[in-house]
This record gives structure tokens, C-alpha cells and sequence, in this order.
């Protein structure tokens, strides 16, 4: 491929650029500010049971093994001396601690607006929109349906208005009217032009995460060699448990270690299903399936950037159905977390829930899900808007209300609430009062009082009496109303014509040449 000159693009975005892009506000929302957690993570395990579950995923590597059904990642492991035997791989626990420890603790991801960048590890915390539900549900439709591109790119469009949500994750809906032989060209066009945060890739064969990596390279404006430089986008897999890696998932894998962009393996351990129904077992399992993927992308590169996820969560033993937001889910968040912390890798959760509409249950298993991960030192929380029936439906509305949840942890983590100086502590304002008075009026009070306290964009404050008054309008309701006022008044973030037009010409190239193989 020939070599391109590096272009500079102009400057755009930050709090003032954001403000300025969204059009008309439809609502005051807090500022683009990834929180950075404060609180000590809640750690149910003891010293004793970290090195029982690590005991546990290194007896799997070693004793056990994962079958890796990619005849290249085999050579590879092979060649760095883990024991293949067919497809099965095991590896020592010296091999495993000694791969992962050349992984970074934290590193960045910096997306076509530099000012969208940020960091994966450490205390930072980031939230990603709702990924790959195939189908839809709004109240105006009042029904679940298959997904369309007009679905997702109106559910990109929320990605990109509301400042607490930080990277673009998979599709928001799956375009099911599009093919999926051109499909990741439609959609990567669309998220490349109507957002301006961090990119994803499906790992889903080569001519999938090729055109990715080569669009957002286009939406860059950055030369090839810049590209590789440092980290621009990612990809997330997931190991096809129990103990399996497949074909696809690891060829993308490889293809974005080799050159330094972003990865999370994230298995999917369902504890009475595809996993052990104990925590600490189905844990163990998910650490070892993890962290194999782990060692293969430091072999292929060393220090390439790669967070661990977790998905590990119970079935319904009635009905076999995922169940999400769970005491037990909780819990084994907060235990990947401290087993994260202890191999000194970043990682990554979810905001999920299993109901099917954006009613109560749904908003306390996300709030679940969510306020987990922040117990948990969770850096990237995937789904944190918009997600439904254990990941079938994505929903506007339900974006909306989670995003106010998202909101709250914000506001949570800023250092003021907490402020112990002495115009925090506020004795003179305690004096002036004294025992017979009231803080209303007073200069301390009026000083801060459209700062103090958080200002919700969708709960409603009113009392029963004038909330009826107003109409007696239901949180979806409200939702609904904003999501139409979202999308009637959305403007795109600015980018170059002459890089839109590239843009456009390798999609317009890659249909041509019919995008990725397909068996229909």
C-alpha cells in the first residue's frame, strides 16, 4: 500500500467545540469529563481467596488447557513453548505471569477529535454505548423489531450528544437491512461521520478489521506509520466458553496486536451454564480464558495495550435465560477486579440487564450492573446505555435513562461533594443562623446554589399534584419526547470534505471489490 503523507487536521472539539456541535440543547448536561474514581473498590476476597481463584485459572492453563481453534496462533504459542496437543494449549504459570506482566497498566486511545481521547486503566473510568443487539424497541413502535441503519445511526447520534458517554463501542443496533458482506462499511462510515469518539472493530474475519483499521486511519488523517504508533481504536473478543478461543475472533485479535491498537477479552461465563454455578469457579474459568489471549497478543507484540472484561453472571436455573444485575453478577465483578489489580491489567465491565422494556426492572439491574463496576476499579464500562433483554434490544429510551444514571456516577466522583475546607465546613454560615433560622437566604447559600447539589436532565422533582398537572407524564415518556428533539436537531461533528470524500471512495472501492466473504 502506498505511503501517504501525514495531514494535520484542524484543531476541533473540547467543552466549547462540544457545546457547539450539539445545535439546539435540548437539555443542560455535565460537561465531557471522564470521572476518575476516587473510592477504595469494594474487595470481598481475602488475600486467601485471590490466590485460591488465581491458584484455580493457572490449574486451568496448566492442567487443562484452552483449545485455540486457530491453526496460527497455535504455531505461535507453539514456537514460544506452550504445550499443543491438536487444538489444546497449556502453558505453565511462570509462562503466563511472565507474558503479562509486559502489558501496560493503563494506556490511551485517542480517536479522530484528540480532545475525545482517553484512558483505559489506573482509576479513569469510561462508558460505551449499547453494542450489538440485533433488535430494536421505542415507544413509538411499542414492539420489538429488527434493527436498520436508520435505528443505529439514530442510536449513534445519542453516542455522540451526550457527553458521559466516552467511546463508540460495537454497533448499537445491528443493521439486519444492510449485508453483513458490506454491512461494517455502512456502519463504520456512519459512526466516522456522525461521532467523533473512539472507534471498535468486530473481530469478525480480515476483511472486517482491515477496513476498519484503514477507515479509521482515513478519519485520522494520520499516515500509516502514525497509525501504529499508539493506540487509535480497539477491538473486543470473547472466548467461546467453556475453554475455547475461535477462528475469527482471534485472527482480528492478532491483526490489531501487531499493530498496537486497542484490545479487551472479555469471556462470556454464565455460572450454571457455561461456566461452574459457583462465583469463584466460573471466575477462575473467566481468568483463565482471559488471560491466554492475553499472553498470545504480548508474544505478538510486546507491551501492545490489552484489558481484561468480564461477563461472568448466572442463568435463571427455571429457564436456563441470562440473568444480569444480580447480587451474584455484582459480586463476581468485584472479585475479577481485585484479581485485575493483582495481574496489574486494566478492565472492563458492563451496564446489563435482562428486562425487556425500559420499566423498573430494568433501570435496578442496570444501576446493578453499573454502580459494580465503579466498586469493582472497572476502567471501560461497555453497554452503559441503552441495553435490553440480556443484550437483544437496544432501546433510545432506555439510553436516555441510563445516561442519567451515568450522570450520577459523574457527579459522584467530583472532589467538591467531599471538600473539607473551612468554606466547606461553613461555620460562619452555621453561626449566622444559628439555632432559629434557615439557609435559604443566605450569602453562602446564594454564592453556590446553582452548583451545589446535581440538576437531573430527566428525572422530574415535582410533587405528585403538579407532575399530574403537568400531565402525568412517565419517565420512557419522557425519554421518548427527547430522543425525537435529540435527532430532529442533531448536527454531525465537523470533518474535512477532503477526508469525507476519502471516506467515502474506499467504502464505494471495498463494495465494489464485495467487502467480506459471506456463505449467503
Amino acid at each position: 500500500m502506498a505511503e501517504q503523507p501525514p495531514r494535520r487536521r484542524t484543531r476541533t472539539g473540547g467543552r466549547a467545540g462540544a457545546a457547539n456541535r450539539r445545535g439546539t440543547a435540548v437539555i443542560e448536561q455535565m460537561p465531557w469529563k471522564p470521572p476518575v474514581n476516587t473510592d477504595r473498590p469494594t474487595e470481598p476476597l481475602s488475600q486467601e481467596g485471590i490466590a485460591a481463584i488465581h491458584d484455580g485459572a493457572m490449574r486451568i492453563l496448566e492442567e487443562i488447557g484452552i483449545e485455540f481453534l486457530n491453526h496460527e496462533a497455535l504455531g505461535i504459542l507453539k514456537k514460544a513453548g506452550c504445550t499443543v496437543s491438536g487444538e489444546n494449549v497449556r502453558m505453565g504459570r511462570e509462562f503466563v505471569m511472565e507474558w503479562i506482566a509486559k502489558a501496560p497498566s493503563e494506556f490511551t486511545l485517542t480517536p479522530r477529535n484528540t480532545d475525545r481521547k482517553i484512558t483505559i486503566g489506573g482509576k479513569n473510568l469510561v462508558f460505551g454505548n449499547v453494542s450489538s443487539p440485533p433488535n430494536y424497541w421505542d415507544m413509538a413502535l411499542g414492539t420489538k423489531v429488527p434493527g436498520t441503519r436508520e435505528m443505529c445511526r439514530n442510536l449513534l447520534k445519542l453516542t455522540q450528544y451526550f457527553n458521559c458517554i466516552h467511546f463508540a463501542g460495537g454497533y448499537p443496533v445491528e443493521p439486519v437491512d444492510v449485508h453483513a458482506s458490506v454491512r461494517h462499511l455502512d456502519v463504520l462510515f456512519d459512526k466516522l461521520t456522525l461521532t467523533d469518539k473512539v472507534m471498535h472493530a468486530y473481530s469478525l474475519g480480515k476483511e472486517r478489521v482491515e477496513d476498519v483499521m484503514e477507515m479509521v486511519r482515513i478519519a485520522g488523517g494520520l499516515s500509516h506509520e502514525e497509525f501504529d504508533a499508539s493506540p487509535r481504536m480497539y477491538t473486543n473478543i470473547n472466548s467461546t466458553s467453556p475453554l475455547k478461543h475461535d477462528i475469527p475472533m482471534l485472527d482480528g485479535w492478532m491483526r490489531l496486536a501487531r499493530r498496537g491498537q486497542g484490545l479487551v477479552v472479555t469471556p462470556f461465563t454464565l455460572a450454571g451454564a457455561m461456566a461452574p454455578v459457583t462465583m469463584a469457579g466460573a471466575v477462575a474459568q473467566s481468568l483463565a480464558e482471559a488471560l491466554c489471549a492475553v499472553v498470545l497478543a504480548q508474544i505478538i507484540r510486546p507491551g501492545c495495550p490489552v484489558a481484561i472484561g468480564t461477563f461472568t453472571s448466572n442463568v435463571d436455573m427455571k429457564s436456563g435465560a441470562p440473568a444480569f444485575g444480580t447480587p451474584e453478577y455484582m459480586r463476581a465483578t468485584q472479585m475479577t477486579g481485585q484479581l485485575c489489580r493483582f495481574y496489574g491489567l486494566p478492565m472492563r465491565s458492563s451496564g446489563v440487564c435482562a428486562a425487556n422494556v425500559p420499566d423498573g426492572q430494568a433501570m435496578w439491574e442496570t444501576s446493578n450492573s453499573l454502580w459494580a463496576a465503579v466498586q469493582s476499579g472497572t476502567n471501560m464500562v461497555y453497554h452503559a446505555a441503552g441495553w435490553l433483554e440480556g443484550g437483544l434490544i437496544a432501546s433510545p429510551e432506555k439510553f436516555i435513562m441510563d445516561c442519567e444514571v451515568l450522570q450520577h456516577i459523574q457527579r459522584y466522583m467530583e472532589p467538591e461533594i467531599v471538600a473539607t475546607g473551612p468554606d466547606e465546613i461553613a461555620l460562619d454560615a452555621i453561626k449566622s443562623v444559628g439555632n432559629a433560622g434557615h439557609f435559604f437566604g443566605i450569602q453562602h447559600t446564594q454564592d453556590r446554589y446553582s452548583t451545589a447539589f446535581y440538576q437531573p436532565f430527566l428525572s422530574d422533582w415535582k410533587n405528585y399534584e403538579g407532575w399530574e398537572a403537568a400531565g402525568g407524564v412517565w419517565t420512557p415518556e419522557r425519554a421518548h419526547r427527547m430522543f425525537r428533539e435529540i435527532i430532529e436537531s442533531y448536527e454531525e461533528p465537523p470533518m474535512e470534505a477532503d477526508i469525507r470524500a476519502e471516506l467515502a471512495a474506499f467504502v464505494a472501492r471495498r463494495k465494489k471489490e464485495g467487502g467480506a466473504p459471506t456463505d449467503f
